[in-house]
């Protein structure tokens, strides 16, 4: 007997506060203000950033999109649409990128975390380095495309070690350039970059820790946390003269919740099952 096929759930859409969004993360200035100047130029907020709920709050922390919501702020604006996602779906993933480093010198790096105040280092092997920074005894460990790993390690709270993170970040983002890697097997990437530096190993987060710092305001760097979503909603363009008019929220979610029945109405809502690769990004 042939099952029929489930409408799959919409995606929940909200316009927000965006005084009521906490980053977790640092935004990215390299990508915040190309964004900013798109938005102005465009009109239109295309892919909305994802939040979930705080218990026990009328806030929310910002999982994905700290970038759109720092343009937001930029351009001054009241309202914003977000996807609203519960944090405890078991579909949901929070995964970590890696940070793979190009532009400078092995030695270059190497004396700049040398004289990192804060941080210590110890030569490791790749698999100890994993099996420390798996325990979080170690903040993070670094690898070069000659086989030497080194863990790195500092003190105190969660907070201050993640501006430890941050401190060693900020030494090879203004002397290189980043990419995001999702696997500390470094000799798996070394075919598809040239020239690389280092790969910086992160630990792996608990939602809990995410909404903590974001509670605090203690910012884990940019493009660290990866937060893998079900049903994502990608492509709304709305129009940013609707979500910066003078209506209230009310009047705006309404205004949404009937764009949305329109869009599933006209069919041109689509839901895609499959794993996808995007070339136009």
């Amino acid at each position: 007997m042939i099952q029929p096929q489930r409408q799959p759930e919409m995606p929940d859409l909200r316009v927000v506060a965006v005084a009521d969004l906490l980053l977790h993360e640092q935004h990215d200035a390299q990508r915040s203000v190309p964004l900013l100047e798109r938005l102005r130029a465009d009109g239109v907020l295309k892919n909305p950033p994802i939040v979930a709920s705080i218990p026990g709050e009328q806030r929310y922390v910002v999982l994905d999109g700290a970038n759109r919501v720092t343009a937001a702020q930029s351009l001054g604006m009241e309202h914003i649409a977000v996807q609203v996602v519960d944090y405890e779906d078991p579909e949901l993933i929070l995964d970590t990128w890696y940070h793979l480093i190009k532009g400078m010198s092995v030695e270059q790096f190497k004396d700049l975390l040398a004289h990192l105040p804060g941080i210590r280092t110890e030569a490791s092997d790749l698999m100890h380095a994993r099996a420390l920074l798996a325990r979080r005894e170690s903040l993070a460990f670094v690898e070069y495309p000659h086989g030497e790993v080194c863990s790195l390690f500092a003190e105190g709270n969660l907070h201050q070690r993640t501006q430890r993170l941050n401190d060693i970040v900020d030494l090879y983002k203004v002397h290189g350039r980043i990419f995001r890697a999702n696997t500390d097997h470094l000799p798996s990437l070394l075919p598809l970059y040239d020239d690389i530096t280092v790969l910086v190993v992160f630990p792996h987060y608990a939602p809990a820790e995410i909404v903590d710092l974001a509670r605090v305001g203690a910012f884990l760097p940019a493009g660290i946390s990866r937060h893998l979503i079900p049903r994502r909603a990608l492509r709304i363009n709305l129009p940013l003269a609707v979500l910066g008019n003078g209506a209230s929220l009310d009047e705006k979610n309404r205004w949404l919740s009937s764009w949305m029945k329109e869009k599933v109405a006209t069919k041109t809502a689509r839901f895609y099952q499959e794993s996808t690769f995007l070339f136009d990004e």
